[in-house]
């Protein structure tokens, strides 16, 4: 998903506006999760990125996706740019797990 999500509308009130962007972008994520893997992956992560407009939007961790939208909303953006792509991945062990 790339798009640009409106934070403004004249029938919304702000804080509405910005609860519907980020249960958008939970059902995006909810609906990428669901679908099959390949047999060579362990779970779909995401490459994520957001910002004011595309060329402005930097990488972000998928755990925080919803904070650019907080943020555009305290700084009064017009709108918010949020780039989500799913890609499948396997797990690597952590030094915790080799230890078992």
């Amino acid at each position: 998903m790339k798009k640009s999500f409106p934070l403004t509308s004249s029938t919304h009130k702000p804080e509405r506006v910005v609860e519907a962007v980020k249960a958008d972008i939970r059902k995006y994520l909810k609906r990428e999760r669901r679908k099959p893997l390949p047999e060579e992956a362990d779970f779909w992560d995401f490459d994520c990125r957001a910002g004011k407009d595309e060329p402005a939007a930097t990488a972000i961790h998928v755990s925080e996706i919803t904070k650019p939208v907080d943020t555009a909303a305290a700084n009064n953006w017009d709108a918010v740019y949020i780039e989500i792509l799913a890609k499948p991945a396997k797990r690597t062990a952590t030094e915790r797990n080799r230890d078992l």
